[in-house]
């Protein structure tokens, strides 16, 4: 319960926007009128009905308000060094060597995001690194089972603990629910999250699975030996260029920031807050940014599956910290045993 009330009370004080109204239901049809009416830089579709505003919630697993013991040290580039292009795609920069910078996982009905974001960018800077040599696909089920002081699994957890775990204690390999594909694949099952796609609708938020230190019958190493490391644990400055600066040096990273009511709604387009309440904090992973019709954007992955949004990705107004996205941007480096 403490976890939730550090998480309420940021909510509750990065939503004090008295210029943007708050009365409107997430996936409401009222919404979705009211956004496409704006002529703003996104797009509104009609979404899964039968979804309820609890579900979303729980849904939205990352607690934004970090206590002190759980706080990293941060990164700082000397960004006047580099030359930042205007536009950057890590899909186009790694993707064809490491295929995970493609990828779209789904947290299923678990508020397992924070987990999500950090093994997805765990993942793709192994394989960056290691320039294509190790495709060691992180388990997010490890991470969000065992790791105790991230927070509580399905019901929420730190980013930033996420990443001081892998440096500390070691993420064994795991693929998506039902997956031979590692130690430890995720055991809760993809769902349609807001969209009518190819999967069943998601339901109520699940248990989060007991943890389990071994791998699954088959496997060919022991759960000890199927672990990865990070090599460092940081959090990065919170402006624009520094992001930039460490995603194109080092690769994708994990960001949380609030969600309001209008953002399960997104569809295209440079997303910024423009109707509905809080909901909570959610965890996800930037890969890039670039710029539309003149708007500054971060390319985002979301773990909410391919059918939702454009293909499971978003894009974010860039340099004005919308949603708190800028401020709490977490990364680290792989070791190699």
């Amino acid at each position: 319960m403490i976890f939730k009330a550090f998480c309420l009370v940021f909510v509750a004080v990065c939503s004090a926007h008295s210029h943007i109204p708050v009365h409107f239901e997430p996936l409401s049809q009222e919404i979705i009128d009211y956004i496409n009416s704006l002529d703003t830089t996104w797009k509104a579709g009609k979404n899964l009905e039968g979804a309820t505003t609890p579900y979303l919630k729980g849904l939205l697993g990352t607690f934004l308000e970090v206590p002190n013991d759980l706080k990293l040290p941060e990164y700082v580039h000397m960004v006047d060094e580099l030359v930042l292009p205007d536009e950057f795609d890590g899909r186009k920069e790694w993707g064809g060597t490491c295929p995970s910078l493609n990828e779209i996982r789904d947290q299923g009905s678990c508020g397992s995001c924070w987990a999500f974001g950090a093994v997805e960018s765990m993942t793709d800077r192994i394989c960056i690194h290691s320039q294509g040599k190790v495709k060691a696909h992180l388990s997010a089920e490890d991470l969000a089972t065992c790791c105790s002081t991230c927070g509580m699994g399905c019901n929420g957890g730190y980013p930033i603990a996420a990443w001081d775990y892998w440096k500390k204690t070691g993420i064994v390999t795991g693929g998506q629910y039902n997956s031979s594909q590692g130690c430890q694949p995720y055991k809760i099952p993809s769902c349609d999250h807001h969209v009518k796609g190819k999967l069943k609708p998601c339901g109520s938020i699940l248990p989060t699975p007991p943890c389990k230190k071994d791998c699954i019958s088959g496997y060919s190493k022991s759960y000890d030996d199927d672990k990865h490391y990070g090599k460092s644990a940081y959090s990065v400055m919170g402006y624009p260029q520094q992001i930039q600066a460490e995603i194109m040096k080092n690769g994708p990273v994990e960001a949380a920031f609030t969600v309001y009511a209008d953002f399960p709604s997104y569809r295209s387009g440079v997303y910024q807050h423009k109707a509905g309440a809080p909901l909570g904090g959610h965890a996800v992973k930037i890969i890039g940014w670039g710029v539309e019709d003149g708007t500054p954007y971060w390319t985002v992955a979301n773990s909410w599956n391919p059918d939702w949004g454009d293909k499971g990705f978003f894009k974010i107004l860039r340099g004005h910290d919308e949603c708190g996205i800028e401020d709490g941007v977490v990364g680290g480096m792989p070791l190699y045993k």
